[in-house]
């Protein structure tokens, strides 16, 4: 009985609220209505409406997917001093976190599914089904780490705010040892997706030791930003208090990725041209051209300005302390990952092909309208889930049988 009156207060707080919480929420639905036209689209052509092709057969999708695998393992930055750590400051913003993880994961899946081309082809990865070939493929370890991820990330939130709801307070060997794995888990699920490129000896431009760490670094700089960016939302527009204390620490920790992922790609940037290979041909294409083909020098050059700029910013400490300059540079770090760690890493890996041959890939607008669609999506549950936990934490939702006393942390 007390699952029914949860989820019923769960429904109540998702769908209630102003104007300006259904005219956004009314704007996402549209947007994903789009998208699933799109899709509907793709699915009955086939990849052919697609920019993709046999020389350039990921794009759009799985640039998307790349960023967003990164998006949700940066949740660990606030699991881990709030959980492991205990730091009080990051309390309150936790459930956030791990809501942030659910919505890209969710958003993750949804476009390795749009990425296959259809949803009845993901059956070959369900084990005795389909051929799941674990462990020797690292896509079925990416499989399982993605789909044990986002358990976790629902399984922990979902029974501290069901203790709230009740008003009792959470048990904390029943979830800690979870909040234990899930640090872990989240460094697995980008570390996988970054191996799974780096594994491709064929693809010189991803063949790189430096793939895992550079994964990491942009995720634990664009995820604190974001997290930023949304927390600062949530102070100004709700009652739900989060200390300054604890955006001033994801503040530090994404300069110190951002700053640290600028020195890997000059890494990178060096290990190409101070003495060029026929491996640097595809490094080439991307910064420079390549025999008249240059269509991701403006788009990559534009991703490192912005890195630049956002690394300068967060870098100072006068200009990062200040609101307006610390949501500015967030804004552009994001974008700027979202630019290089997506198209600007994942296309030039299949330019030129193996056999030298160069196919330039531009996005058709059946993938442009899908992925608006998917990210809809995305943050249609972020909000749905963000707006239930504040309601419960902030006490406005409780089960009609809960005492007095517990409200939220």
């Amino acid at each position: 009985m007390n699952l029914y009156f949860f989820f019923r207060s769960a429904i109540r707080a998702a769908t209630g609220g102003g104007r300006s919480y259904h005219l956004w929420m009314g704007s996402l639905t549209i947007l994903m209505l789009i998208g699933g036209y799109g899709y509907s689209v793709q699915m009955r052509e086939g990849l052919i409406v697609t920019g993709m092709s046999d020389h350039v057969s990921w794009g759009l999708y799985i640039s998307n997917f790349t960023f967003l695998v990164g998006l949700a393992a940066a949740a660990v930055m606030l699991v881990l001093p709030a959980y492991v750590l205990r730091d009080v400051d990051f309390s309150k913003a936790v459930l956030i976190g791990e809501g942030v993880a659910v919505a890209a994961l969710l958003m993750c899946l949804s476009f390795v599914v749009v990425d296959m081309g259809g949803p009845m082809r993901a059956w070959h990865l369900i084990p005795k089904l389909g051929y799941f070939n674990w462990p020797q493929s690292l896509l079925a370890w990416d499989v399982v780490v993605l789909n044990g991820y986002l358990a976790l990330n629902l399984l922990i939130p979902f029974y501290i705010l069901y203790c709230h709801y009740n008003g009792r307070h959470p048990k904390e060997r029943y979830y800690v040892p979870f909040v234990y794995l899930s640090v872990l888990w989240a460094v697995s699920i980008h570390m996988v997706t970054a191996f799974l490129l780096a594994g491709l000896p064929a693809r010189p431009f991803w063949n790189t030791s430096l793939m895992g760490p550079r994964f990491l670094a942009s995720a634990f700089a664009a995820g604190p930003a974001f997290m930023i960016l949304t927390f600062s939302y949530i102070r100004s527009h709700t009652r739900y208090e989060i200390p300054e204390h604890a955006l001033s620490k994801l503040a530090m920790i994404a300069t110190v990725a951002a700053q640290i992922n600028l020195i890997m790609l000059g890494s990178e940037i060096f290990k190409e041209f101070y003495y060029p290979t026929h491996h640097s041909r595809s490094a080439f294409y991307l910064f420079f051209g390549l025999h008249g083909h240059n269509g991701l020098v403006p788009w990559i050059w534009t991703s490192i300005s912005m890195n630049l700029v956002a690394t300068a910013i967060l870098s100072l400490h006068p200009l990062r302390r200040n609101a307006n300059y610390l949501r500015f540079s967030c804004i552009l770090l994001v974008v700027a990952i979202w630019m290089e760690k997506g198209i600007g890493l994942i296309v030039p890996g299949f330019i030129p092909s193996p056999l030298g041959e160069i196919v330039e890939y531009f996005p058709s607008w059946i993938e442009l309208v899908v992925t608006v669609g998917i990210w809809a999506m995305g943050l249609f549950v972020f909000t749905v889930l963000v707006r239930v936990a504040l309601a419960i934490e902030l006490g406005d939702e409780r089960s009609p049988t809960a005492p007095e006393g517990v409200v939220g942390h």
